[in-house]
This record gives structure tokens, sequence and C-alpha cells, in this order.
């Protein structure tokens, strides 16, 4: 009896590595600020040949849009698989002070048996947002980083801190020419010597995330690598500018009355901030040599992906993992009078989303609208992790295998504030606000959202439908980040709530 025993026990064991040893490693592979101007999405101007050959072994969702609308709370999201509207983290609160309860991504992966690796701006980049539970690994390039609770910098300010290559002269751009520019770097492009790329701070994420695949594994690994490309500032290796003739770059279609038909007071906004720095790039006939920057940018992120997949197919791995490309939003240039994000129009929301590896259909573009919250539980179904309660997105894993089973719905795109948002489909965009004026667009008609069809009585029921699919209600703020304070010991960390003054 001891023997048949020790016998099923056996099998159970082999059976249980087997079905380890056959489950997917998985690549989670970042990028910022990046909207559709990529080879894969149809764009003619952008040279991302890497991205071209991911999307011919993989699966391109064309129609896809993040869900937040910049980089914090569209983080938040993908990590916890939960929109704003239930975290209450409509902006920079941290999520895992007020609901240490969620098991965000990483940790899931983990509690799976995975290993977990993780390098570069995945969360918010400010000192004391990332998550440290749930990572076997985190590459964070010096101690003075850590220390300052492991803020993931790419472009320090401070002289003494500066270990990465910067422009020579800086400033670079015409937009911040004779400014002293002490932060943010908005607006900012040049070159960066070609003989200097390896000191960057997305190269060496990069070289770190290529040394991991090159190891051997004795378990099914999670690497996730976050680059700051192509955030502003636009700085890259003049290489990839070279790559571009600056007197043939095009612009995006602009319309001069294009805010016109906006409620009141996202037009004042609007209308103040296209003075701000649209008219400013205009007068000083810098917008192309922005968006060449920019363009720069995209494609030294490209290159780095480049890297990544290169490691791969050298290493022991290649036929067994999963490479996932995503960008936390997209960015405007221009079009509707912005530069940057911060809106819940098309350029804000549509993001690149490439799959590509094991068990993924091969050459494939969907065009059914999906959102980056659903990345959670789909990679729990490709994974076989464990089931997680709550979770807001939809999984794909059908869709990965078969195309032809996707089905176009509506997806929630939460604003800045609780019950402003946006819903989208493949045929509309509707927008509410928390004055309760309203955007609407049909975007198979208008794909540049000039036409706001919200006054028109004819609409009135594609409006309720749309309404239809946000939350009935919306959870309060999270904690302010100026409620809390950051304890730093070592190279760990914790927010405490502020003593209130006396």
């Amino acid at each position: 009896m001891s023997h048949r025993f020790g016998l099923v026990v056996f099998l159970v064991l082999a059976a249980a590595w087997e079905v380890c040893a056959q489950r997917p490693n998985v690549i989670f592979f970042a990028v910022d600020d990046m909207c559709d101007w990529i080879g894969p999405l149809g764009d003619q101007q952008a040279v991302t040949p890497h991205m071209d050959a991911l999307a011919n072994r993989g699966l391109t969702f064309s129609n896809a849009h993040a869900p937040g609308t910049y980089c914090a709370p569209s983080r938040t999201a993908i990590f916890t698989g939960r929109f704003a509207s239930t975290t209450g983290c409509y902006g920079t609160e941290v999520y895992y002070h007020d609901h240490p309860g969620i098991v965000p991504l990483q940790q899931s992966f983990q509690r799976g048996g995975y290993a977990t690796f993780g390098a570069g701006k995945l969360f918010h980049h400010r000192e004391g947002y990332l998550d440290q539970r749930g990572w076997d690994e985190f590459f964070v390039r010096n101690d003075i980083l850590k220390r300052k609770g492991w803020r993931i910098e790419t472009w320090p300010m401070a002289e003494a801190e500066r270990d990465v290559p910067f422009p020579d002269p800086f400033p670079a751009s015409i937009y911040n020419k004779g400014k002293k520019v002490t932060g943010g770097l908005f607006l900012e492009w040049g070159s960066i010597p070609d003989e200097k790329e390896e000191e960057m701070a997305d190269t060496r994420r990069v070289n770190h995330a290529c040394d991991v695949l090159r190891r051997e594994h004795d378990k099914p690994f999670f690497v996730a690598v976050g680059l700051y490309a192509p955030h502003f500032p636009n700085y890259a290796p003049q290489k990839y500018f070279d790559l571009y003739d600056a007197d043939k770059i095009k612009t995006p279609p602009y319309k001069e009355d294009d805010l016109a038909d906006l409620p009141p007071k996202i037009r004042k906004q609007k209308e103040n901030r296209k003075r701000q720095h649209h008219e400013k790039l205009v007068r000083l006939n810098a917008v192309e040599d922005a968006i060449h920057g920019y363009l720069a940018c995209v494609s030294y992120a490209d290159a780095m992906l480049g890297r990544l997949m290169q490691a791969l197919a050298e290493s022991p791995h290649a036929d067994n993992t999963i490479i996932v490309l995503w960008s936390d939003h997209g960015y405007h240039h221009g079009e509707k009078g912005d530069w940057g994000k911060h809106t819940l129009w098309e350029r804000t929301s549509n993001v690149p989303f490439i799959w590509a590896g094991k068990g993924v259909s091969a050459g494939s573009t969907v065009d059914a609208t999906v959102s980056l919250i659903d990345m959670y539980p789909t990679l729990i179904d490709l994974c076989g992790l464990q089931r997680i309660d709550g979770l807001e997105g939809e999984s794909l894993a059908g869709t990965l295998r078969d195309p032809s089973t996707a089905q176009d719905r509506n997806v929630f795109l939460p604003y800045l504030e609780p019950g402003a948002y946006a819903v989208i489909n493949h045929h509309w965009r509707y927008i509410h606000y928390v004055d309760h004026s309203e955007e609407l667009y049909d975007v198979r008609k208008d794909p540049n959202e000039w036409d706001n069809l919200a006054n028109d009585e004819s609409f009135a029921r594609v409006k309720a439908e749309l309404r239809e699919s946000a939350p009935r209600a919306f959870a309060r703020r999270a904690t302010p980040l100026n409620q809390l304070k950051l304890v730093v010991e070592g190279e760990n960390f914790r927010w405490e709530p502020k003593k209130p003054k006396r």
C-alpha cells in the first residue's frame, strides 16, 4: 500500500511539474506616452522595424485604450486590475496605502510559482510609488535612488546625481531656449551622442532584462521592463534622429476652430493650453522639430524592444514565452490644440497593444475595442494563475488564440475626478464631465473628433445607451498624497498619514 501511495504522490508531483514547465514565460514591455504612431498601427512615418516584426509574429489590437488618462492612474489600473472609479486613484494617489488587500499583478505571478523580475517605469516614477511586493528582483540602477524610496528616475535634474548623458547645450530645444529648466523637461528634445547610448537609463534597464533572459530558470518567469521613452524629454541618440529627414516630417491634421463646439469649461481649459504651447510652437516654427524629437524616441524605444527580442531568441526560452507590448496612454501633438495627455479624447486613450508568442495567433490585427485593464485577467488565463476577485477587465485569451472570435464592446475610461469619464466603442466616443456637460463623436465618420454631436437631440438614445456602461457609483478619492508622509528606512519605505498640525 505504501508503494502505491508513493507512486501516486510521484505521479501527482510529476504532473504538477509538467504543467508548471509548460506554462509560458511572460515579457511585459511598457513604453510611456506612446500614441499610435507605429508601423503596426498603420503609421507611415515612424521607423519601428522591431514592433513591425513583433506584430508579424503576433496579434495587434488596433483599437486598444488606456485605463487612465496619464501615467499614475493608468498604471495603477493596470497593476490592480481595477479602474479609478473603484480604487479612488484618479491621480497620484498610492493604491497600496488605501487598499493593502489588493493583489497586484506581479504578486499574482509570484504566488502562482513564477519568478518575478522588474525594471524601469512600471509604476509612477516618483519616490514611493513602486509596489515592492511580489518581486524576486527589481532593478534600480544606483543606491541613491533606492535610498530615495526607489525613485525610478530617468533624467535627474540635480547635477550631482546625473549618471546619464544629457544634450550639450542644455536645454536643447528651441521651446526651452534661454530658460533655466529645473524640472519637468516638457517640450524638451535633443540628441545624445551615439557612443553614450549604453549610459542611458532605459538602455541600462533593457540590458538588465536581457541578462535575466540569458539566465537558467528552474520555473517560469515574469519579466517586466518599463521604458520612460518616448515621454518628454525626447532625448535619444543621434542615429535615431538620423532615421528621419527633418525637412519631410509630417504633422497630424489640425482644425483651426476644433475647440469651438466643446462644453464651456473644457473649452476654456483647452484654449488656454493651446495658447501656451501649440501656438508658441507655431510661432517658433518648431512643430515639425518637436515631432522629429518624439519620432526619434519612438525609434529608440523600438530598438530597445529589438534588444529584448534578440536576447529572447538566443535564449532557451524563445518557444515558451509571451511578449506583451503596451503604452500607459497616448499623446497629443497639437491635435485639438493640445500637447500632452490628460484628456478623454482619442489621442490620449488609443495605445499600442501587441501580443506575440506561445499560443498567440500570428500576423493578426483585431479592431474590436479593448482596454489595457484586460491584461490582468488575460494573463491569469494564459498562465494558469489563481483567480482574483474584483478584476474589472475581460480576458482576451480566446481572441489571442482565435481572432475571429473578437467582439466589439464598450470600454470605460475614468477621468481625473469622480463622475467624469468616457465610454468608447468601434463606432462612438461619449464623454461625460462632472458638470454633466458632454461630448459625442461618431469616430467611424469623424476619426479626428472634430464634430461634437452631443447637443443634437437625434443622438439622445445613443448617449443614453453609452452612459449605461459607466459605473453607477464612483469611489471617493483615495488619500491625497499631501496627506501622506514617505518614511524611508534603508532600501525599504512606507507611507504614513501625516500628523495634523496643532
